[in-house]
């Protein structure tokens, strides 16, 4: 068959680490090109980043579609998330791509996202180009990331062509791109040349028939379920018929809806052809890695492979005595099972398993991260749960157990060198690199395991003050490795129900850290605090003062309470040992013990 390929479009993915400018120069790029105007009453940057999650944390979860024009050629672009977290997204949007753009931070090189998306692309035998972001910053070092960048290439197994690749060095903020670092430019033209040169054009054989894979789903209460992809063979048209190739039957069912990406949005259009990104409605059994294909020649494409799960965690019922007082609207099992189970439909890094008929679901995910966007969405949404203490998963090969290991960067100032290595030492991490950054920080790369990884965010942020950076990525699967990390100290645990009160936390902060402030309800079996010894402590936060003559009831006023110790939904889940819950509703995030009555409480040291 003679190779056919369509000039007047390219389709291209933009890949990174975490916060290295991908949302931002897709902003750059569509006001270059007139598709985003800016209005007085919407999001000003970031515009992809729809999802109020997306925006308050500054990362993609989501990965999104947009096209760009520029001299009749139509850009389809795609913005990936950064975080390993989300691997499940990357792998399947590369998918529909020719080529990526590798963003790279002229400050801080490549990082353990970089290495994990750009190895995904490489796999699937892309030859990225590689922009060197944010060059106008004061303390940038364009040569000392590129140099850097080209290490990774070599160290992923790069093949020649996708060593030789081209450079742009940019500023996504202020909407510039170069060819030669010393020369700015005043817009992002020279971005748009490379693309359209280096990125080769689809293949498209429109009179072959219909193969469509589906890789993102989207749902309309109108047409229903919305089926994303790139049309691999054939074309498509408003009013066809099409069939769904699955395992259990194929489906035979009309296009309702077509639609193209244009700019921010989709517009309805009349057909389509190869190598278009399209959404296609009227199918409600489609589901993603599915084919779309004639019915007179229905032949699937590959499906797609996805790397399986790390972690997991068990997802049950909120018991506690505060269950349903707290706002939430989907309180039983039933429901939690029905949101597990659509969620699963579009979310495919991640597997969900009901153990027995307890109520308990065991969700499986790519990292603590993942399920923790997850648990966050649905808690906005009105569930309340408890979820227990993550868990690696580990697996045989050849006789031999294996469990995850994450490639670890640590960004610290050199006066916490010391604390920050003897941590690591503890759990048993390997160093792979230390180097000097400026004056007077470090940057440490280690291999660590996954399970000695859990709870060391905020390990780190204690011992070096607030101050330490750390960032990781899933490295592979190695042999199992003794030994078991856990929490230092115990808890302070309530032993009744009621309002704390200043005078109770007053004597209690003495024992340890709080995590609640006065006047907070608390029940039997709520953790309340970090006890400073190894041992949980069950105490009273309610006791009031005996007033009597000589005891005056305005001292209560002199009563100083340092600020508790709020955690974070993440900072929750990692805290958490194995007999411990986080009970998450949509108003409060709280710990407790999973047995909340003392007498048959397991011991820490059983």
């Amino acid at each position: 068959m003679t190779e056919q390929r369509r000039q007047n479009v390219r389709n291209i993915a933009i890949i990174a680490h975490v916060d290295h400018g991908k949302t931002t120069l897709v902003d750059a790029l569509l006001q270059q090109t007139g598709e985003f105007k800016v209005k007085a009453d919407a999001a000003q940057e970031a515009v992809l980043d729809s999802n109020p999650l997306e925006r308050e944390r500054g990362i993609t979860i989501l990965a999104k579609c947009t096209s760009v024009p520029y001299n009749g050629i139509k850009i389809n672009i795609v913005d990936t998330p950064g975080h390993a977290d989300f691997g499940s997204e990357v792998e399947r949007i590369l998918k529909m791509v020719d080529g990526v753009l590798l963003l790279v931070d002229a400050k801080d090189g490549p990082m353990p996202q970089t290495r994990f998306v750009l190895k995904k692309s490489l796999e699937l035998g892309l030859c990225p180009i590689v922009v060197v972001n944010k060059i106008d910053v004061d303390i940038a070092n364009p040569t000392e990331a590129l140099n850097r960048t080209f290490d990774l290439f070599v160290n992923l197994g790069a093949t020649d062509p996708q060593l030789d690749f081209p450079i742009v060095y940019a500023s996504g903020r202020q909407g510039w791109a170069t060819l030669d670092v010393k020369v700015p430019t005043p817009d992002l033209k020279p971005l748009f040349e490379t693309i359209v040169k280096h990125v080769p054009p689809p293949l498209a054989h429109a009179a072959e028939p219909l193969q469509m894979l589906v890789t993102m789903l989207d749902y309309n209460d109108f047409v229903g379920r919305i089926g994303i992809g790139r049309i691999s063979n054939g074309s498509i048209a408003k009013g066809q018929q099409v069939v769904l190739i699955r395992p259990e039957g194929n489906v035979l069912f009309r296009v309702t809806q077509l639609q193209g990406f244009f700019g921010l949005g989709r517009r309805e259009i009349a057909s389509a052809e190869a190598g278009d990104i399209v959404a296609i409605a009227g199918c409600p059994d489609v589901t993603v890695g599915l084919t779309f294909a004639d019915p007179a020649n229905p032949k699937a494409l590959p499906p797609l492979t996805v790397d399986e799960p790390t972690i997991s965690m068990d997802f049950l019922v909120n018991d506690s005595p505060f269950a349903g007082k707290d706002g939430g609207i989907f309180l039983t099992s039933r429901q939690l099972r029905e949101r597990l189970e659509r969620e699963k439909e579009t979310n495919v890094g991640l597997s969900i398993e009901e153990v027995g008929n307890s109520g308990v679901f065991k969700v499986s995910g790519r990292g603590e991260l993942h399920l923790s966007i997850l648990i966050e969405t649905m808690r906005r949404e009105g569930f309340e749960m408890s979820v227990s203490r993550p868990q690696v998963i580990f697996k045989e090969e050849n006789g031999v157990t294996l469990e995850p290991a994450e490639y670890l960067i640590v960004d610290v100032h050199k006066d916490f060198q010391g604390t920050v290595l003897e941590s690591l030492g503890i759990r048993g991490a390997e160093m792979k690199n230390m180097v000097t950054e400026g004056a007077d920080r470090l940057r440490l790369d280690y291999v660590i395991t996954a399970r000695a990884l859990i709870g060391f965010k905020n390990e780190l942020l204690t011992r070096t003050k607030g101050t330490g950076i750390m960032h990781h990525s899933f490295h592979g699967y190695i042999p199992k490795t003794g030994g078991s990390t856990s929490r230092l100290n115990g808890a302070m645990v309530a032993m009744e129900e009621g309002n704390t009160t200043a005078y109770a936390l007053d004597n209690l902060q003495e024992r340890g850290t709080l995590f609640i402030g006065a006047a907070v309800p608390v029940y039997k079996g709520m953790i309340i605090g970090e006890h400073s010894r190894e041992n949980d402590a069950v105490v009273n936060p309610c006791k009031g003062k005996k007033l009597s003559n000589m005891r005056a009831t305005g001292s209560d006023d002199l009563i100083l309470l340092a600020p508790p110790r709020v955690l974070s939904l993440e900072q929750a889940i990692e805290y958490v040992e194995s007999d411990e819950l986080v009970e998450v509703t949509p108003k409060n995030i709280r710990l407790r013990k999973k047995s909340l009555t003392a007498d048959h409480r397991k011991s820490r040291d059983d």
